[in-house]
């Protein structure tokens, strides 16, 4: 394989990792969307988590305790 077929090969897969992160980060700024708009997070309250990083400050959402599975087998 000559050096030009490498940098075609090269330029092919910089175009489809290009392509593919795109189409990655435009369905994750979708998801966010989508569970803004259905109520499922409110993402705008994380927006004051930089300013609110004390100790003492208030937690952004509860912590959900989780509880063992009744049906574990031993």
């Amino acid at each position: 394989m000559d050096m030009e077929a490498l940098r075609e090969i090269q330029a092919y897969a910089y175009w489809f990792f290009s392509l593919a992160l795109v189409i990655f980060l435009c369905g994750y700024i979708f998801h966010i969307y989508r569970s803004q708009i259905k109520g499922t997070r409110d993402y705008e309250k994380y927006g004051r988590l930089a300013l609110d990083d004390e100790l003492t400050d208030s937690l952004v959402e509860a912590r959900e305790e989780k509880t063992e599975n009744p049906k574990k087998e031993s």
